[in-house]
């Protein structure tokens, strides 16, 4: 059973009442100080490298509605608008390069101050910023699966087979969006040729990650929890909580009475449940957060 997908959250009285983030990162380096901190981290990390977020100022959902597992498995057209879209779109992720967050989060690792990393972003930039055993809860786009045989191949492989496929598709994005899907005029997706998995050769090709109404698969669900269990403190980077995936490690940190630590620009639905909350951009809060720990 699937879930129904939440691509909107309306703030209720609980967090309008709330008073606004600082901008002091003090109370939060006094947490972190104490180590065993796990960290969430969602699209707003990743807008300093290029990469919109959903939910923010400019978030893509205000004119974009991402692909859904439904409309993907659903459809032959739904997938050729998909994969069009995300030929292109994967190309300039691929090409983004991590920004000071990541950097910051990579050097809070290195010296010992995090006990994990979970990120809900699919463009694994984390890794290429140093940090080790990331867990990846809505999966890599750099990945392909085959929902048939269940193969996973490198997307640099899909690309060239997509290429070679589309000799002559010139089309031109319009806008990235953080799922690596693109805003493309209609006439340039429907004469798209997909591909069918190399190994099985007819299954279908779908990227490794979560889309929206699909379900995290159980074993790294627990794998979160743990990481929660075992921790000090949850420190939340660039993300609103919409999405129950993310929303839940939070909530069940709150149960256990451990310190909810939230650097976001805007609302988020963790913020009834936060010790601790600073509105400034990600780059320039965990960069001061290193300098104060240094």
């Amino acid at each position: 059973m699937r879930s129904r997908p939440t691509l909107s959250w309306t703030p209720g009285p609980e967090v309008l009442a709330l008073e606004p983030g600082t901008t002091d990162v003090g109370p939060v380096a006094d947490v972190v100080a104490g180590g065993g901190v796990v960290v969430l981290s969602g699209a707003g990390i990743s807008t300093e490298s290029g990469i919109p977020d959903y939910r923010g100022e400019t978030g893509s959902l205000r004119t974009h509605t991402p692909m859904t597992y439904g409309d993907f498995v659903g459809s032959e057209s739904g997938r050729r608008r998909y994969w069009a879209r995300s030929h292109l779109g994967w190309r300039t992720i691929a090409r983004a390069n991590p920004n000071d967050g990541h950097h910051a989060v990579a050097v809070l690792q290195a010296h010992g101050y995090l006990s994990g990393v979970i990120t809900q972003n699919v463009d694994g930039l984390h890794q290429a910023a140093g940090a080790r055993d990331v867990i990846e809860l809505h999966g890599n786009l750099d990945r392909v699966i085959c929902l048939v045989c269940r193969r996973t191949s490198a997307r640099e492989e899909l690309d060239r087979r997509l290429r070679k496929a589309n000799p002559v598709f010139a089309a031109e994005a319009t806008r990235i969006n953080p799922d690596g899907d693109v805003e493309l005029a209609e006439d340039a997706v429907t004469g798209f040729r997909l591909v069918d998995c190399s190994s099985c050769e007819d299954g279908i090709l779908k990227p490794d990650v979560v889309f929206f109404g699909e379900n995290v698969p159980k074993s790294r669900v627990e794998r979160c929890y743990r990481l929660i269990e075992d921790s000090n403190a949850v420190l939340v980077l660039g993300s609103s909580l919409t999405v129950m995936s993310g929303f839940r490690f939070v909530r069940h940190a709150a149960k256990a009475g451990k310190p909810i630590l939230i650097v976001n620009q805007g609302l988020t639905r963790g913020d009834p449940y936060a010790t601790h909350r600073v509105s400034l951009p990600l780059g320039q809060a965990l960069t001061e957060l290193t300098d104060a720990l240094a």
